[in-house]
């Protein structure tokens, strides 16, 4: 009998494909959507049973900071595969560093009025800190060129292969917490059947938490110092809680985004799961390295269930990791806490964020919530404000900076029209979307 992985594919399954994407219905190509600020839009909405099999994305954000020397009319026309560098001197824009963490992605099961998956974009597909880095892992992938890797916001390419399954519906939005849009493409593969999914299905679900500083003790003592060591923490209190759920189901993992500020070592801390109400851990880690599977320390590596995505030495002080469970799922009846010290028994008190993945029937018992836009921005350096002298101008020179000034005029208002533009494009096609899906449906049925 053939099991494991790929055992689906040795099965004929009666299903029918379908996708959700960003491709342009007027068969142009202009194949994204211009996600508008301060919305939320529906990438999908689909009838089930059915399951999401893959989702895949790419994004980008910027503003122009000041007038390019090409027409806006036809830059918007043209692929945005021509993202053309500032420092050609063609345009002058700049990224939005933050984006990942101002834009949601929320997604809804069945007839449930609250969502069973609320992380921010670039958390949920494991970019710490809005900060993308290469990986590869059995679930999650980001791939981003070598030129535009050690940046914040950087654009890059993400992927999702959690299967989702579903049985009466399943609703995708993207919610823009920013003040400006930003463009999307994305591919939502999934694939619909005739009978209806087992009772014990388990619906996927995630949740994003941060915590900045954690409530440390002695921040200013040195980590793995007698005194500290000497400090006992048995039930966990005070610990920093990756997931608290109710329900029936298993945890399949996370990542980890830890900015440290002492400038030592931030991992001592033990995991500590607490399965089913109890009210000390039935398991307990060794401490923060060990739970991610590395050991004296983090190393730049990446593996199908565990690995670095940023490491602490290639950026300004953070790390970002991931554990996913595929293998040795968490099983519990009742509740789960996910729980990690930060810092031996908590004294260090440093900026921890976390997504956690997990599998649980419905209906969805604890309500998701997230912390407003304004304290999901990450801690970076501030540098000093530089204010350079003028030197007197000629006339020449102050005819330049007013012409440039009325080109600003000009071309500002051209290029926000056609923003405006796109997103009403987007607003359309996520309707037909959900009425290709509808149609899909019935044929189907």
């Amino acid at each position: 009998m053939v099991s494991g992985l790929f055992e689906s594919l040795t099965k004929v399954k009666r299903a029918r494909n379908g996708r959700f994407a960003s491709w342009d219905q007027r068969g142009m190509n202009q194949d994204y959507w211009e996600i508008p600020a301060g919305e939320s839009i529906t990438l999908g909405e689909v009838e089930g049973p059915g399951c999401i099999n893959h989702i895949w994305m790419t994004s980008s954000c910027r503003r122009a900071v000041k007038p390019g020397i090409l027409d806006p009319a036809m830059q918007a026309n043209s692929a945005p595969v021509m993202e053309i560098h500032p420092a050609l001197g063609v345009i002058w824009d700049a990224y939005d560093p933050f984006y990942y963490r101002k834009a949601l992605v929320k997604i809804t099961w069945d007839d449930q009025d609250t969502p069973s998956v609320l992380a921010p974009l670039g958390d949920f597909f494991c970019i710490g800190n809005s900060y993308p880095g290469n990986f590869s892992s059995l679930p999650f992938n980001v791939s981003l060129k070598p030129e535009e890797a050690g940046a914040y916001g950087a654009p890059c390419s993400v992927s999702c292969y959690f299967p989702m399954p579903f049985n009466k519906k399943a609703k995708i939005e993207i919610i823009n917490e920013n003040e400006v849009p930003f463009i999307l493409y994305f591919n939502i593969d999934f694939e619909l059947y005739q009978e209806e999914l087992p009772a014990e299905t388990a619906y996927f679900h995630s949740c994003w938490h941060r915590q900045n500083p954690c409530d440390g003790w002695g921040p200013d003592l040195q980590v793995n110092s007698a005194e500290v060591n000497t400090v006992t923490n048995l039930d966990g209190k005070g610990n920093y809680v990756v997931l608290d759920t109710e329900g029936m189901g298993h945890y399949v993992g996370c990542n980890l985004t830890v900015k440290h500020f002492q400038g030592s070592w931030w991992g001592e801390g033990n995991d500590m799961f607490f399965i089913d109400g109890e009210e000390y851990p039935s398991l307990n880690g060794t401490g923060t390295e060990d739970y991610f599977n590395h050991a004296w320390g983090m190393q730049r590596n990446a593996y199908p269930f565990f690995g670095t995505i940023v490491h602490e030495g290639d950026s300004d002080g953070f790390q970002v990791s991931y554990r996913f469970h595929i293998t040795d799922p968490v099983r519990i009846e009742k509740s789960l806490r996910v729980t990690i010290e930060h810092g031996h028994a908590n004294h260090l008190s440093d900026d921890w964020s976390s997504t956690a993945y997990w599998y649980q029937k419905l209906p969805t018992v604890k309500k998701l919530s997230i912390l407003p836009v304004e304290d999901r921005i990450p801690v970076v350096p501030v540098m000093p404000e530089r204010r350079p002298s003028k030197p007197k101008l000629t006339q020449e020179m102050k005819a330049a900076r007013e012409n440039y000034e009325k080109r600003w005029s000009m071309y500002q208002p051209a290029r926000e029209e056609q923003i405006r533009i796109k997103e009403d494009k987007c607003r359309r096609e996520s309707k037909l979307n959900s009425e290709y899906a509808k149609k899909l449906r019935k044929e189907k049925k």
